[in-house]
């Protein structure tokens, strides 16, 4: 059973989603602001954060980056749940640090799937195989202990989702993934569930931080109407 916190200024929709999430076992907190979130997640620590973005004060975009801010609960998955689904609302939100998003109105089976997927990713296995310190491909280095990539960019940090996102591709380079692969493969989810806004909204965001000039990358390649695939051979980048 895990602990979700619901930040949401709507008492109607938090209320909605508390019971409804209680059906599938969860425990669920909700909190009516982003000072309030914060607060009752520092002191009873959640699995997951439900987060809308359209709430007086501080939005859902602050809090996030308040969230990823935190020593105490950075860590800590973010799913934006909010009615703002344009394009660029949904960037924002993957550049705050979240690590989804789905736009209102939603199905509660489709929430409940991503929920599953994310808290399937992000909590701790009993047994698992070590992993290799790092994963190196040409001149790009992985530190799979700290999170951070090595390019001839310099260093860089990585979210969570971006470090599962590159280890993926790293440890595959050359393979071409298409979107719902990554879907499958990164984020845990079943078959024709999630949209591909979220794996194009993380590769933009990856590209940002590793590729000399992000809008010609030769890490992270698209292969037209196949996919994406993490270029071996771009080896002599300055």
């Amino acid at each position: 059973m895990a602990t979700i916190l619901v930040i949401d200024d709507d008492e109607l929709v938090s209320r909605t989603l508390q019971r409804a999430l209680k059906l599938y076992g969860h425990q669920v907190m909700v909190a009516n602001s982003g000072t309030e979130g914060l607060q009752t997640a520092r002191r009873h620590r959640p699995d997951l954060f439900l987060l809308d973005i359209m709430m007086p004060g501080a939005d859902g975009y602050q809090v996030c980056r308040q969230i990823r801010g935190d020593p105490l609960l950075a860590d800590l998955p973010v799913l934006f749940l909010t009615a703002k689904a344009k394009d660029e609302d949904k960037i924002e939100g993957f550049r705050a640090g979240a690590d989804d998003y789905l736009s209102k109105p939603f199905n509660m089976e489709e929430l409940q799937l991503r929920v599953k997927a994310i808290l399937r990713r992000t909590s701790p296995v009993e047994v698992a195989p070590e992993p290799a310190n790092e994963v190196i491909v040409g001149n790009v280095t992985l530190d799979c202990r700290s999170f951070k990539v090595t390019t001839p960019m310099g260093v860089a940090l990585l979210t969570n989702v971006q470090f599962d996102l590159l280890y993926h591709l790293m440890s595959n380079a050359d393979q071409v993934f298409n979107s719902q692969q990554l879907l499958q493969d990164v984020w845990d989810y079943p078959r024709d569930t999630g949209s591909p806004e979220l794996v194009r909204a993380h590769i933009k965001n990856l590209r940002e931080k590793i590729e000399p000039a992000p809008s010609d990358p030769i890490f992270i390649r698209t292969i037209q109407g196949h996919g994406y695939t993490f270029s071996s051979a771009a080896t002599d980048t300055p």
